[in-house]
């Protein structure tokens, strides 16, 4: 219920009043069923301006560190995302992960829409970093299509490392829906789920028609972060440890 109403009483509202975020392929979206909706990342603002434009509930997976967070702005932060319905990521990898592959599971299961974004954090740089497989799984285990989304211009709204909005117009554009059926039975296969991510991202590339770069992006933000160059290539809690 809080979802819905931020959705079409708050934040909804505001936002399209303030920025008049465009769609693209909006058909792509089934109108039921389950499907995991794979972005990019390039902005806080991703999780606000894509539910904007599909009709259905999305249950996003966002960083473990949301629902952990201490005193009074760390409650607030918690009780808000699970307020939305949203589901606590652990991305260290491993077995840590298993416990929201298996609450996204549950969300496919019931026919609903998963939003996830591979490349595991916003990109510091505006170009599209290598996925990470957490996807395929999803993708193989839940027997659910893969759509993929590109925002656009979300970055210049609110960009990295900066909490005010700037007024731009974003986008949001959806590819037709991937199936990867074909794999079925072969999640345990790492060189199957790395095909899947890949191609996953390739077709992102071609949807956003950013940069593409075959490197994680917690590694770059790791590595600016050292070099001190600049304030949006500080690594977030958790994204600087291995898949």
């Amino acid at each position: 219920m809080f979802y819905w109403f931020l959705k079409l009483v708050v934040v909804g509202p505001l936002a399209r009043l303030a920025f008049h975020p465009w769609v693209e392929g909006i058909e792509n979206v089934p109108k039921s069923g389950p499907a995991i909706l794979a972005s990019n990342h390039l902005s806080l603002t991703d999780s606000v301006f894509l539910p904007l434009t599909v009709d259905r509930k999305i249950t996003f997976l966002a960083k473990s560190d949301y629902f952990t967070g201490r005193g009074l702005k760390g409650w607030f932060t918690a009780a808000f995302f699970r307020g939305i319905g949203q589901l606590p990521l652990d991305r260290s990898g491993g077995p840590t992960a298993d416990p929201a592959l298996r609450a996204s599971l549950s969300v496919l299961a019931a026919g609903e829409l998963v939003g996830i974004y591979p490349e595991g954090t916003r990109s510091p740089d505006g170009r599209l970093y290598r996925g990470r497989t957490g996807v395929a799984r999803l993708a193989l285990e839940g027997k659910a299509p893969v759509i993929p989304v590109a925002m656009v211009d979300t970055d210049k709204v609110v960009p990295p490392g900066r909490l005010r909005p700037r007024m731009a117009r974003p986008g949001v554009r959806i590819g037709k829906p991937l199936d990867f059926s074909r794999y079925e039975g072969m999640e345990g296969d790492r060189l199957v789920l790395r095909s899947i991510t890949d191609e996953i991202m390739y077709t992102l590339v071609a949807l956003s028609g950013q940069e593409y770069v075959d490197e994680y992006a917690s590694t770059v933000k790791r590595r600016l972060a050292e070099r001190g160059e600049d304030r949006r290539g500080e690594a977030e809690p958790g994204e600087d440890r291995p898949e």
